[in-house]
């Protein structure tokens, strides 16, 4: 009976010190399990917290991105716009740049004229000398060249409108130069001191006519004409350029 008490006594002191170990080994688990919870449950709020950042700062990086996207699209409004200003500044600088070409060929084209009247009177008055002589009464005014005679050279008495026959060398030798200058425009005068016009004209008439028919001169470059010459009757031949062809040319290049 004692040894079955013992044994009793020995079994339950077993079981208690079993329970209390398994007991103790549940508290170990059971704090170790709360450990991990807890650890577990930081993890996740460490990560719950790190979502919230992420999203926070995607919104701030879309916001970036919109911002940016918009100055993008206004710099490339503002580079179209600009692309095309310059394209219209372009285009208005080559048309500025025809437009003086044009006015600087039209100025050439005024010069080279002048300078051709000039040097078209320097010839005439050359070939003036050479076929008349040194001692002819020649001489340049406004880019004309005018020679003279007296009346009495042409006209007995500087009267009467039929010229001498002592005068057709000096006509003919007017001619040739007049015909080797095609170009100059012919005015013959006669200058009385009588004030009688209509016998002035028509001695500029006769000499202009034997200019005409029996020395070839184009009688569309030769106009008559009687004038008043104050103290001293003469008969001049005023060799001009075409200054009205100039001056048509010059105008129609300003109108164009």
């Amino acid at each position: 009976m004692i040894r079955f008490f013992l044994c009793s006594a020995l079994l339950f002191v077993g079981l208690s010190h079993v329970q209390a170990q398994k007991k103790s080994e549940l508290i170990d688990q059971n704090q170790e399990l709360k450990y991990k919870l807890d650890s577990v449950s930081r993890i996740v709020s460490t990560a719950q917290h790190n979502e919230k950042l992420g999203l926070q700062r995607a919104d701030e990086l879309q916001v970036q991105v919109t911002e940016l996207q918009d100055a993008n699209a206004t710099l490339m409004k503002n580079l179209n716009s600009f692309a095309a200003l310059s394209s219209q500044n372009s285009e208005n600088i080559n048309k500025t740049l025809a437009t003086l070409k044009r006015k600087e060929e039209q100025l050439k084209g005024i010069t080279d004229g002048v300078a051709s009247n000039d040097s078209t009177a320097v010839v005439i008055l050359t070939n003036t000398k050479q076929v008349l002589g040194e001692n002819a009464k020649v001489g340049v005014s406004d880019g004309s060249v005018i020679i003279s005679e007296k009346l009495d050279f042409f006209f007995t008495d500087g009267v009467g409108v039929n010229p001498s026959s002592e005068s057709r060398d000096w006509i003919e030798n007017v001619a040739k130069v007049a015909n080797a200058n095609p170009k100059s425009i012919i005015t013959v005068a006669s200058l009385n001191i009588t004030g009688e016009m209509d016998i002035a004209i028509q001695q500029a008439t006769a000499i202009a006519s034997i200019l005409i028919k029996e020395f070839g001169v184009n009688g569309e470059r030769i106009s008559a004409v009687g004038a008043d010459g104050g103290l001293r009757e003469s008969l001049q031949i005023k060799l001009q350029p075409n200054y009205k062809a100039f001056y048509d040319m010059a105008k129609g290049d300003a109108k164009n």
